[in-house]
């Protein structure tokens, strides 16, 4: 218990230093002090606090935020699935997510955050169960390699339409150039405050959701014997990553890889305890996202890279070595 608290601050400590160096590293560096001065005693002559507090802090604030739902999403898919390959991006509830609301663009030419979250919210459902219920099909079960198959067929398949449409649809694809590349830059203000609520009420599901989720780990039979409730359960897991991953994808678009990577170091760290994997989860999850948009910031100046592109080179080579270790983290 003491050992994870500590590991615990640890990361809170990490978190800390990269909000640090994502209110002062960009295009234009701006020192400690300045950086501490524009929070403390903003002063809307001087350039460099207007950098801060206008640009760069909504901008951390929201990855602090998307990542924090990200990172939770994924270690949910993955207990409920009990498949260690398993997150948003990969099961295809993401692009589930920007199909609708691409298709949603397309026909009512809604461009607020507001109108993306809804539709948003419905293409993360629709996108899980769909997942689900091709896995359960036919003899077997949802088992791992089913459900990472399906995932991955629908989330290509849906991918494709998406992009036809914006190809076919100038006024779409100017529209959703932005949103679509997955980027935490050029959201609107007030992005943030619009999202926080949700993702707040799905990181608090998920909390309750952990006790079952621990259970269901033994198997169905002994968790029904145990007391829980399975079908509950599955139903708190799947309005949890509904909010998460449907408001991260409606704030920032699609960002891959995070709820992946994030979960098997914690697993790695804390043991197989959702209980400990989702604290651990929600405050890791924000470190790995805003260090990839730091390393955007700086990689091809005087331009920048999506962070979505960052976390890619980052998460395709630990999901190749992952798919090549034998043994994973336990679930």
């Amino acid at each position: 218990m003491m050992l994870r608290m500590v590991g615990l601050l640890c990361c809170l400590a990490a978190l800390a230093v990269v909000i640090a160096l994502s209110l002062g590293v960009g295009a234009k560096q701006i020192s400690p002090d300045i950086v501490w001065q524009s929070l403390w005693h903003y002063n809307i002559d001087f350039d460099d606090h207007v950098i801060i507090r206008e640009l760069r802090l909504p901008r951390t604030l929201l990855g602090i935020v998307v990542g924090i739902a990200l990172g939770v999403a994924g270690a949910l898919i993955q207990a409920l699935t009990r498949n260690p390959l398993a997150d948003p991006g990969i099961l295809g509830v993401n692009a589930g997510a920007a199909f609708v609301v691409t298709v949603a663009v397309a026909v009512t030419g809604i461009t607020s955050i507001w109108g993306y979250l809804w539709f948003a919210f419905a293409g993360a459902l629709l996108a899980t169960v769909a997942v689900y219920a091709i896995g359960m099909a036919g003899r077997g079960g949802a088992t791992p390699v089913r459900l990472t198959l399906a995932g991955v067929a629908l989330g290509a398949v849906l991918g494709g339409i998406s992009q036809s449409i914006a190809l076919l649809r100038p006024d779409v694809f100017d529209r959703m150039r932005y949103w679509g590349a997955g980027s935490l830059a050029g959201r609107p203000s007030e992005t943030t405050l619009v999202v926080v609520g949700f993702i707040a009420v799905g990181l608090i599901i998920a909390l309750i959701a952990a006790r079952g989720l621990n259970a269901m780990a033994l198997g169905n039979d002994l968790a029904q014997s145990l007391g829980t409730n399975l079908l509950a359960t599955r139903i708190m897991v799947i309005i949890a990553v509904t909010l998460l991953a449907g408001a991260a994808t409606a704030a920032a678009g699609p960002i891959g890889f995070v709820g992946l990577m994030v979960p098997h170091v914690v697993r790695w760290m804390v043991g197989p305890d959702q209980r400990w994997i989702i604290p651990y989860t929600a405050v890791a999850s924000p470190v790995l996202l805003l260090t990839a948009d730091v390393i955007g910031r700086v990689v091809a100046p005087p331009g920048e890279l999506q962070v979505s592109i960052v976390t890619a080179f980052v998460g395709a080579p630990v999901l190749i070595a992952l798919i090549r270790r034998k043994k994973v983290s336990g679930l």
